[in-house]
């Protein structure tokens, strides 16, 4: 039984990791195809790659998201296989919401929905929930990437423009078009730092609750491969409403403000991920990026509805993921007739 809930887990987090990968595709890649700085296919194929060689740089964020939870005494045969159908609904709550805000078109965070997920699963079938590194790694990170995103953008920004200011435009458009093919790829290795250890902590935490690797062990080679690969193979899949969404519905973007854009927000995830181990928003980070870098046009050229419907998904990613985390472990607890 426990074999059979791991390889099922395992499934499942890889199928995580590929809507993670076609869900977040925009963020590396959205603002250089509205800027017209790479087609749709070759940014796709770009950002793809480069998840791909991200995965493989770290394993802070891995062992972060593998800690935030706790499932006790998981040496004896049932207390494991519990312990693997919290893991499996968190997944599964993940998934929903991950699903939800893809089909409407809504930028939000995978991160936060795989962590609430976990949370709820783990609140609802009796797991330890390490609210320290909640609150350290998950809570203050969230809200403080998009704040320093989109200052750190917006005075990016001032600076192109005071740089620039002599230039003639349309060949200051065409270098920043340049510069943005590395600046994407800037973010979307980034992004292959940040997302696609979190399924490997998730993988972890189920290889180590089922009793097949230790708590000190590394990270297997084959988890760091499957899930760097199921990344990118989303991530070429493409997730095309919202790279609308985070393209054009928020700002019309010209290539100066894409650049800034991009090299703030992938400055932000290799910081949090080398410096602090948290796992932060992609999403969070390059739209909070995109508002700061479009507000230097003027405040009102931001269209502040889209980004109030988009800030509200941020803020019910964490509860919703919970809550369907929480439904998800109550159905597997039947199938699988587990006892709390």
């Amino acid at each position: 039984m426990e074999l059979t809930i791991v390889v099922v887990v395992v499934v499942v987090a890889l199928t995580f990791d590929y809507t993670n990968g076609f869900h977040d595709a925009a963020n590396a890649i959205a603002t250089s195809v509205s800027t017209r700085a790479l087609t749709p296919r070759i940014a796709l194929a770009m950002a793809a790659v480069m998840n791909f060689v991200g995965a493989f740089l770290g394993q802070e964020i891995a062992n972060t998201v593998a800690s935030v939870i706790t499932i006790p005494n998981p040496e004896t045969t049932s207390a494991a296989v519990h312990g693997l159908v919290i893991v499996l609904a968190g997944l599964l709550g993940a998934i929903a919401w991950n699903l939800i805000t893809w089909y409407f078109g809504l930028p939000s965070s995978s991160s936060h929905a795989l962590i609430g997920g976990l949370v709820g699963a783990a609140l609802a079938g009796g797991a330890t929930v390490k609210w320290d590194v909640i609150v350290q790694k998950v809570v203050i990170p969230m809200i403080a990437s998009p704040l320093f995103g989109f200052a750190a953008a917006f005075a990016l920004m001032v600076a192109i423009m005071w740089i620039f200011r002599r230039s003639n435009p349309g060949r200051t458009n065409r270098g920043f078009r340049v510069a943005q093919t590395l600046s994407a790829a800037a973010m979307a290795l980034g992004h292959g730092l940040q997302d696609a250890q979190k399924t490997m902590g998730v993988i972890f935490l189920a290889l180590v609750t089922g009793g097949f690797y230790a708590q000190s062990d590394g990270l297997p080679l084959w988890v760091i491969f499957s899930a760097a690969a199921a990344i990118s193979l989303g991530t070429y899949a493409g997730g095309w409403r919202i790279m609308r969404t985070l393209g054009r519905r928020i700002i019309d973007l010209d290539p100066p403000r894409g650049f800034a854009s991009e090299t703030v927000a992938a400055g932000v995830l290799y910081t949090t991920a080398f410096a602090f181990e948290a796992p932060i928003s992609t999403t969070h980070t390059i739209t909070s990026a995109v508002m700061g870098a479009g507000a230097t046009k003027r405040f009102s050229a931001v269209r502040w509805g889209v980004a109030k419907s988009i800030i509200m998904a941020w803020i019910l990613t964490f509860p919703m993921a919970g809550l369907v985390g929480a439904a998800g472990y109550w159905i597997a607890h039947v199938v699988f007739e587990v006892a709390p």
